[in-house]
């Protein structure tokens, strides 16, 4: 019997410090493509230039979820295993990757376990200890739900398996990076509740903005993440808080 094959697959944008060692760690897989989002950084270079089996295509970003459904499209094998640029796959995680697809019996898709790292330093609380997120699944189940534009999942999953090895996040090296994917995420997170027909209410910003800070610092133990974790928590607070101010000039 032929051993199932994998598509590694990542949406880009400006990522040439961080697209080489994403290519490395999946190298193992039997396809890889990129879908890049027009960079104007060396991203694209790097690719033709030192990865040139590698299947790069580009398209203008609308939203993630669009981005990733058109690069499973070009994607041929069985298997899909989504990476994001700042993620990494271990020596340890790959081995129970090829080990566990070729099980008589498999499940559909699969959690990975995610440790996150902040500015460089490993985080561990702030709601990070409980991070996971679907990275591998069967092309069969593989379609992301058009609903959702940030934080987009699979939309037909049923009783999905998780991996034990952890996959590596180095998220952000600066607070000014992550700075800006809030801000990007907010608005469009904010032109979903739009479309939902979802009303600014300014009572609701300030609720959850202050709830969503309490939740990370205290009921996530944030504060046991000392420096970054009050960073994180403020950064989550501002998350809501700006999409908010989005939705509500989106009303204005």
């Amino acid at each position: 019997m032929e051993n199932p094959k994998i598509s590694a697959l990542l949406i880009v944008f400006n990522e040439e410090k961080n697209i080489e060692e994403a290519l490395k760690s999946v190298e193992f897989a039997d396809e890889i493509i990129v879908l890049d989002s027009f960079s104007t950084d060396k991203t694209v270079d790097i690719i033709k230039n030192k990865y040139p089996n590698i299947k790069l295509y580009q398209n203008k970003f609308e939203d993630f979820t669009k981005q990733r459904n058109l690069c499973i499209s070009y994607a041929k094998n069985d298997w899909i295993l989504f990476l994001d640029a700042d993620e990494r796959i271990t020596p340890e995680l790959k081995n129970e990757i090829l080990k566990e697809i070729k099980k008589p019996v498999t499940r559909k898709a699969y959690f990975f376990k995610r440790k996150f790292f902040f500015m460089g330093e490993k985080v561990n609380y702030s709601g990070t200890q409980n991070d996971k997120n679907i990275r591998l699944f069967k092309k069969e189940v593989a379609h992301y739900d058009e609903n959702k534009r940030v934080h987009e999942g699979l939309s037909n999953l049923d009783n999905p398996g998780t991996l034990q090895n952890y996959l590596l996040h180095f998220s952000f090296d600066s607070y000014e990076a992550y700075y800006k994917k809030v801000i990007h995420y907010s608005k469009l997170k904010a032109k979903d509740l739009h479309e939902k027909g979802i009303p600014y209410q300014l009572i609701k910003q300030l609720s959850k903005s202050a709830f969503s800070f309490f939740k990370m610092y205290i009921l996530k133990l944030g504060i046991l993440d000392g420096k970054k974790g009050l960073t994180l928590s403020y950064l989550s607070a501002l998350s809501s808080f700006k999409t908010y101010e989005f939705l509500k000039e989106k009303y204005s």
